[in-house]
C-alpha cells in the first residue's frame, strides 16, 4: 500500500508538532507539508506537482477563514480531500463545511484512534461522518430549506438501482464493495455513480451521503 499524503494547516505550532509526530509515527502515512496561513498552503500546492490526498484543516486561520480556504481547495484542487479539525463544533458551521465539499468535520479534542480512522477511512470512501456530523446533517432543515419536487421527498427522480447503490455508498463501500454486493460490473457501479453526482448535483462522495440523509434515502441512526 502506497502511504497516504498529507498536508496539514492550523496556526497553533505546538498542534501541529502534535499531529506531525502522530503521523510520522503511523504506518502508512506522510506528511508533505504543514502550513500556519492559507496563502503558504497555497503557494506550497501551486509550486509543487505531487499533492497531498488529505488535507487536515483548521477552521481559525490568520489570512482567511477555513470555509473560505475549502471552496478554493475544492475550486482549484478537487483531488484534495478536505479533513476538518476544529475547535468549533456547531451543527451549522458543520453542515456548511460538508456541504461545501469537505470530506469530515472533527472536533480538536477527538482522540488519536478517530482522527487515524477518520484518515484512513476519508482516503478509502472519500468521507467520515461521526455522530455528529451525521446529527448535523439530520438537522439540515434547520439550516436550509430546498424545495422538494415530487411525492418521494426527493427533488429528482432515481431509479431502484441507484438508490441501492446510494445506501451501500453511505454504509462505506468501495465501488468494488458494491459491485461485488450486487453482483455487477464495476464498470457499471462507476457508472451509476457518475450519474448520481450528475442527477444530485454533488460535488463528491459526501455530497451524495447528504443528499441521501436529507431526502431519506439512508437513515441515520443516533
Amino acid at each position: 500500500m502506497n502511504k497516504i499524503k498529507l498536508a496539514l494547516i492550523d496556526d497553533q505550532q505546538l498542534f501541529r508538532q502534535g499531529l506531525a509526530s502522530l503521523i510520522a509515527d503511523t504506518n502508512d502515512l506522510e506528511l508533505l507539508y504543514e502550513a500556519e496561513t492559507a496563502s503558504q498552503l497555497l503557494t506550497y500546492l501551486k509550486q509543487n506537482t505531487q499533492l497531498p490526498d488529505i488535507l487536515l484543516l483548521d477552521m481559525k486561520l490568520p489570512d482567511m477563514n477555513g470555509n473560505d480556504l475549502n471552496k478554493t481547495i475544492q475550486k482549484e484542487y478537487p483531488s484534495i480531500k478536505v479533513l476538518v479539525l476544529s475547535m468549533y463544533d456547531q451543527e451549522r458551521l458543520v453542515y456548511r463545511m460538508i456541504e461545501a465539499g469537505a470530506s469530515g468535520y472533527l472536533a480538536k479534542n477527538c482522540n488519536k484512534e478517530e482522527l487515524l480512522t477518520a484518515i484512513f477511512t476519508v482516503h478509502r470512501s472519500g468521507f467520515y461522518f461521526n455522530m455528529h456530523t451525521m446529527q448535523a446533517m439530520r438537522n439540515a432543515a434547520k439550516f436550509k430549506n430546498q424545495p422538494i419536487h415530487n411525492v418521494n421527498n426527493i427533488p429528482v427522480e432515481l431509479t431502484k438501482r441507484e438508490e441501492e447503490i446510494l445506501k451501500l455508498i453511505c454504509r462505506e463501500y468501495t465501488n468494488a464493495e458494491i459491485a461485488k454486493e450486487l453482483y455487477v460490473s464495476l464498470r457499471t457501479v462507476d457508472g451509476h455513480r457518475n450519474n448520481l453526482l450528475q442527477k444530485t448535483g454533488c460535488k463528491n462522495t459526501a455530497g451524495l451521503v447528504i443528499f441521501a440523509v436529507r431526502f431519506g434515502i439512508y437513515e441515520v441512526t443516533i
